[in-house]
């Protein structure tokens, strides 16, 4: 979370950074430019000067010695262009402005008696010369021009490194937000994160563990004093009902058993078919009370359970194999194995095997069925039989708590075997589900590998 939380912040200050900073580079480049224009400029306008003095005497050797002078000290060649664009004087040999058409245009312009404006701009990936143009005479009336052609490697060197200390400048305050940032954000995410560590905790079945109320800000201590009053809460309910259902199991085994024992012992004492009936019934319904009971006291046991871990079919399936044989010949059904080897799968709480120990013997017990299979894949096993099935409605009815269908109200059950079995693949992430085999029944289990 505190690498997600920086991801956020960081190229959202770097935005920030790049919306104050690129206008400011862009003036850099403008005031750079509009600095050594003017400069280059002021020296045109002298050589101007010069040159409509020299023109009127004659005289232009002096104006030549003297560009040629500016040359020599500054690097920049310098000609004097006439009217009819014939070069009059230059600073070096074959210097020749005119025959450029960039240049061409603004010597037009200037000979027009137009003032050109500032056509370049010092960006350091722009390699083309400084133009500078400056007219002879006044107005409309300009009888030559100067043109000087600048070298601009110092001036865009000077703009990089103007932009390199105001990238510094920008650099040394975004680190030190980026530094304040990183236990900034730890503090605020650390009792986030030992919160989630508590809820997956509770999730898992862990009702001893609480949230940290000491670190970070009230808001998130507030909220940590809260979960853990909930935790308390809810761990307090749990245990009274997990309480209440065991006592109340192990308070009712001894009256159950006594009155067992009372219902066997009127046995010789019944005659009469009606009467042996009814004495049938009542070691039947005793009996049933005491599956019952087990039922519940089991169910409690399994719900406080939570936690999961993967177990290897392969072994799981030795384990279980000839308790459901032994049962399947008993009940004259033929049992099929058909699983890969090598499958891994997610345990539920309180162990694959009797998950599908109840299924197994659910399909030999209640489904009328002559042959039981147990299919699997990876992430899957299918407990299917080819007896009578469950109707579309019966299917969704069946993993409710205390549900049996009506031809089984008859056969030994509580209707909380499925019920139980579908909570515990649940509770692992996995799901069971009922599905037609036409004819019989496809248990489906689906846990992850």
């Amino acid at each position: 979370m505190l690498r997600r939380l920086l991801a956020i912040t960081v190229p959202l200050l770097v935005a920030l950074v790049a919306a104050l900073g690129i206008p400011l580079a862009s003036a850099v480049v403008q005031r750079e430019t509009q600095t050594t224009y003017l400069d280059r400029l002021g020296d045109a306008r002298r050589f101007a000067s010069l040159a409509e003095s020299a023109l009127q005497s004659d005289r232009l050797l002096p104006l030549d010695h003297e560009i040629q002078r500016y040359d020599q000290l500054f690097d920049i060649p310098v000609a004097l262009v006439s009217a009819d664009k014939r070069v009059l004087l230059t600073s070096r040999q074959g210097f020749n402005p005119t025959i450029d058409p960039e240049v061409e245009t603004v010597l037009n312009a200037a000979l027009n008696g137009i003032q050109p404006d500032v056509a370049y701009a010092a960006w350091p990936w722009r390699t083309g010369p400084m133009v500078v143009v400056e007219p002879v005479g006044r107005d409309s009336e300009a009888v030559a021009a100067v043109v000087s052609i600048s070298s601009t490697g110092a001036l865009r060197a000077e703009v990089l490194r103007q932009w390199g200390l105001m990238a510094l400048a920008g650099l040394a305050p975004m680190l030190a937000v980026v530094a304040a940032a990183w236990p900034m954000s730890r503090w605020v995410l650390r009792p986030v994160s030992r919160l989630d560590e508590a809820t997956a905790a509770v999730a898992a079945g862990n009702l001893d563990v609480r949230a940290d109320e000491v670190g970070g800000p009230p808001e998130l201590r507030r909220l940590a004093k809260s979960f853990n009053t909930m935790v308390d809460v809810v761990g307090r309910a749990l245990n009274r009902q997990k309480a209440f259902v065991a006592d109340a199991s192990h308070q009712l085994r001894n009256p159950l058993a006594s009155l067992r024992l009372a219902v066997d012992n009127l046995a010789p004492h019944v005659e009469g078919e009606h009467a042996q009936e009814a004495h049938q019934i009542a070691v039947e319904e005793a009996e049933e009370m005491g599956r019952v009971l087990d039922t519940l006291l089991a169910a409690t046991r399994l719900d406080s359970a939570r936690k999961t871990e993967p177990v290897e079919i392969d072994q799981l399936l030795a384990t279980h194999t000839p308790a459901w044989q032994a049962l399947a010949i008993r009940s004259g059904v033929e049992l099929e194995i058909d699983v890969p080897a090598g499958l891994t799968m997610q345990e539920p709480p309180g162990g694959l095997g009797s998950v599908l120990d109840e299924l197994v013997s659910n399909a030999i017990r209640l489904a009328n069925a002559t042959e039981v299979r147990i299919t699997g894949k990876a992430g899957e096993l299918h407990v299917i039989d080819n007896g009578d099935g469950l109707s579309d409605e019966e299917r969704e009815l069946a993993l409710q708590r205390f549900w049996r269908a009506t031809k089984h109200q008859n056969v030994a059950g509580t209707g909380l075997g499925l019920a139980i079995c579908a909570e515990l693949i649940e509770s692992a992430g996995g799901e069971l589900s009922l599905h037609d085999a036409g004819p019989g029944l496809d248990v489906k289990v689906a846990l992850s590998a």
